[in-house]
């Protein structure tokens, strides 16, 4: 049975179909959180240099006592909310996981910030994460999680999943998203700008910036006006790259 929340992949096929999705490089180092009974941890060990497996639930040890036990695969016992993602040795290169839905958002936040040396990610998650992640700027689901993502990475959706293909079956829907890393993830100036400009979605950015930073309503607007942006704009009207340029002026001594 599931232990603490997760639901575990009962697909073969679609275990393959992740493996193939993530077109890993004989020397790519992987990182997988979640590992369950070690159904797509066993996949990955067979293509990957290395595999960090990040695994919360110590109940599961039996299960994964045999590949715990490969040269080739590094089991860290840990929350990977908490651990020290930068301190794994050799560096990540790749993400490829069935990731624990609770946490999948900041987790692919998190590993972005965290982990420069990985280019891509192949992760199973809710749908309705998939859809956020990579909704559009102008979109109703666009949000400060999709912006900040889009900074870094290119993200698409690989394949919707049937509920079916898990055990036990969830309530939701869920799909394969993949991530490539187009650039480095955005500085703290640029994650609190994007922040604070969603904390107040029915405002104007410059409105919702000022409730976070009395006095910052003047120079948001004379900063949009300066990149040709309205000075009444929405945060969900900008894309990644308008952000990136919007802290940049905000902030020109950075």
């Amino acid at each position: 049975m599931a232990r603490l929340g997760q639901n575990f992949l009962a697909d073969p096929h679609l275990l393959d179909a992740i493996v193939r999705d993530a077109e890993l490089l004989s020397e790519d180092i992987v990182l997988e959180v979640g590992a369950g009974e070690g159904a797509l941890t066993q996949r990955l060990a067979e293509v990957a240099a290395q595999l960090h497996v990040v695994e919360i639930d110590r109940g599961l040890r039996a299960a994964l006592a045999p590949l715990a036990s490969r040269a080739d695969v590094s089991m860290h016992w840990a929350d990977a909310m908490k651990l020290d993602l930068a301190a794994l040795r050799p560096v990540p290169t790749a993400v490829v996981a069935n990731l624990p839905y609770a946490v999948a958002t900041p987790l692919i936040l998190r590993t972005i910030k965290d982990l420069p040396s990985v280019l891509s990610w192949t992760v199973m998650v809710q749908r309705e994460i998939a859809d956020r992640l990579r909704a559009a700027p102008g979109s109703r689901t666009y949000g400060s999680a999709s912006a900040v993502a889009q900074i870094s990475c290119k993200v698409e959706l690989l394949r919707r999943v049937d509920p079916a293909v898990f055990r036990p079956r969830p309530r939701v829907d869920s799909a394969v998203l993949r991530l490539r890393r187009i650039g480095p993830a955005a500085d703290e100036q640029t994650w609190e700008l994007v922040r604070a400009a969603f904390a107040h979605r029915r405002k104007s950015l410059a409105r919702s910036l000022e409730h976070s930073r009395p006095g910052a309503i003047g120079g948001a607007r004379a900063a949009l006006a300066e990149l040709g942006l309205p000075e009444d704009a929405r945060a969900e009207t900008l894309s990644a790259e308008d952000f990136v340029a919007l802290s940049a002026k905000l902030h020109p001594d950075s």
